[in-house]
């Protein structure tokens, strides 16, 4: 995936198109990642011990990688990610810019 831990994204499709977050975790054999603040959903939680009640809490829920793009760290705008030699190192590279990410 061309996508890391730790990177600006923006949703591209769905419900929360446009919303820009961080990566906060990456499933790479489901091609799936999760984006702080976006794609929530309610999910109900049981009462642990006597007297404490149950609640409904909102939690990011894991979006598809095709539905996001990177955002340029020199451009602040969406861009497409590939990848370049560079002194014998694999880097990755803003489509947009041109310019190495990271």
């Amino acid at each position: 995936m061309k996508i890391k831990k730790g990177d600006q994204v923006q949703i591209i499709t769905g419900k929360d198109s446009g919303k820009q977050g961080e990566v906060l975790r990456i499933f790479p054999s489901d091609e799936r990642l999760i984006v702080k603040g976006c794609n929530m959903a309610k999910r109900h939680v049981r009462p642990r011990r006597e007297g404490e009640k149950g609640e409904r809490i909102e939690k990011e829920t894991p979006i598809h990688v095709s539905n996001v793009m990177l955002i340029c760290p020199h451009t602040g705008k969406p861009t497409r990610v590939g990848y370049k030699m560079e002194g014998g190192e694999k880097v990755r590279f803003s489509k947009r810019s041109g310019k190495a990410i990271q």
